[in-house]
């Protein structure tokens, strides 16, 4: 039996996963690293520590299920997008820490840039809002601050990427420079009408074209790993973006499909067919997984902070040992008895863009206890999904049907009963959760023809449970209208003062 191994670099973690023929996992190994943050609004990664976990695991799970690199069929990665990288070529060291996605240096460069009339024009090109969020204003910030950094770019010395050219970078020993046209719809630098860089765009940014990495599908073989790194070659298969490859792995390939992963942010995903439309409700229109030269579009809502917030309960706070505490303290309260919390610690993202938005806490009495706030907290959470989905569905004009979920929050039952309550429509949560990781592994298969095609694959896709709206509408409408004042006091805080 031959394998394909997934590689999941996350925002928090480094995993690797092993998946068989089925889509069943066969072996799970993962590393967290650190988060840096050097100033208010600013997160950091170490580069080096990225690539020196991801390939730990990816070498233990071989260990731990007594494989070999002649037991894995392909490689495929997917990883957190917009996180902005800047290496030497010729040593392969970063000349700064990763910029992250949820960093918010740039927001000042930003709101000149809309002030100056850019936004629609790059937003037409590139399906995306002028926001710090993507990668643009983070590699001018590079080029701009780090000294020497600019000089050596216009020498041709220096390679920019996003995550997964730097996996593939390392993985191949600077053999692959190169992108796929997922994550290079996040940089804000790509024309998604020719899925190509734009020299309009990079020369709004003061870019060199001479940084940037090829873009190619995210399924195709790219090349091999060097020997080095697993005892003999193994194929590097595919890559995308973790949300559109969660899209993917959900086999949400037809127009109107929508899923939402919840991991350290919620980003839901709809497909929309194969040709880009234009946002009126401040959602991103970004290029979904392509199999062959056909590209497929999909609108996209973004929540900055999601399961982010529960590990702030954790680690910042101390109010929970573990992640798993969360569901068994909310539920233990029969509501969040008027406690709202609003976790916009990097800003609001879709529909709202408020860069300067920050996160709070309403409703506090002396009655409030720690599962009020727990409660409160998965509620945020979910209510941020609703704005989202609202705006999806005015957008496209398609009725949801249903909302397929994912990511590891997901398994939360009293979230998503919570999620399917607050926005009336079912939710549907798959026997693999692990569907960005199974989305990276697909496209891998595919085109190392471990699987014989899509029609294969979407035979793996299964239902585990589905949760009913059960919520009146009267508890709703008064719910979310709550919600809204409660995010009318988190807009602009930044900016007060």
């Amino acid at each position: 039996m031959r394998f394909i191994l997934a590689l999941d670099q996350g925002t928090t973690s480094s995993r690797a996963i092993l998946f068989d023929h089925a889509g069943s996992i066969r072996g799970v190994c993962q590393r967290e690293f650190t988060q840096h943050y050097p100033h208010a609004g600013w997160v950091e990664h170490d580069p080096e520590e990225i690539w020196a976990t991801q390939l730990a695991v990816a070498r233990e799970v071989l260990v731990e299920n007594k494989l070999t690199a002649r037991d894995v069929a392909a490689i495929g990665i997917t990883n957190q997008r917009e996180t902005t990288l800047v290496w030497d070529r010729a040593t392969g060291q970063s000349v700064y820490r990763a910029i992250v996605w949820q960093d918010r240096r740039t927001s000042d460069a930003c709101d000149v840039l809309r002030g100056n009339g850019h936004a629609e024009r790059v937003q037409q090109k590139t399906g995306l809002v002028i926001d710090p969020y993507f990668c643009a204003t983070k590699i001018r910030w590079i080029l701009d601050h780090v000294p020497g950094v600019r000089q050596r770019a216009l020498r041709g010395e220096l390679a920019f990427g996003t995550v997964d050219s730097w996996l593939l970078w390392k993985l191949s020993k600077g053999r692959l420079h190169i992108t796929d046209v997922t994550n290079a719809s996040r940089t804000m630098l790509l024309n998604i009408h020719t899925a190509d860089w734009d020299d309009d765009l990079l020369s709004l940014f003061d870019i060199p074209r001479s940084i940037l990495p090829q873009v190619v599908p995210s399924s195709a073989v790219y090349g091999e790993t060097d020997p080095d790194w697993f005892g003999e070659p193994i194929k590097l298969g595919g890559a995308a973006g973790d949300q559109q490859a969660a899209l993917f792995g959900q086999n949400c390939t037809r127009h109107g499909m929508a899923k939402n992963t919840y991991g350290t942010g919620c980003f839901m995903l709809m497909n929309i067919g194969n040709e880009p439309k234009t946002s009126q409700c401040k959602l991103l229109t970004t290029i979904a997984c392509n199999t062959t030269e056909d590209r497929q579009y999909a609108f996209e809502g973004s929540v900055f902070i999601a399961g982010a917030a529960v590990q702030w309960l954790r680690d910042g706070l101390g109010m929970i040992e573990s992640s798993s505490e969360m569901e068994p303290l909310a539920a233990s309260v029969a509501d969040s008895d008027g406690v709202y919390f609003v976790p916009a610690f990097a800003g609001l993202g879709a529909p709202h863009w408020d860069a300067r938005a920050r996160g709070i806490i309403v409703g506090l009495t002396r009655g409030t206890t720690r599962a009020h706030i727990a409660r409160a907290a998965l509620e945020g959470i979910a209510f941020q999904v609703a704005d989202v989905l609202d705006a999806m569905k005015r957008d496209s004009g398609v009725p949801m049907a249903e909302l397929r979920v994912d990511g590891g929050a997901s398994a939360n039952d009293f979230m998503m009963q919570f999620q399917a309550d607050i926005t009336g429509v079912p939710v549907i949560r798959p026997q693999v959760i692990e569907t960005t990781a199974l989305g990276a592994a697909y496209l891998a298969g595919l085109s190392s023809g471990f699987w014989s095609g899509t029609e294969e694959i979407a035979g793996v896709w299964k239902s585990s449970r589905e949760f009913e709206p059960q919520m009146s509408s009267d508890e709703v409408e008064h719910r979310r209208a709550r919600w809204s004042d409660a995010l009318s006091r988190a807009k602009n805080w930044d900016a007060v003062g």
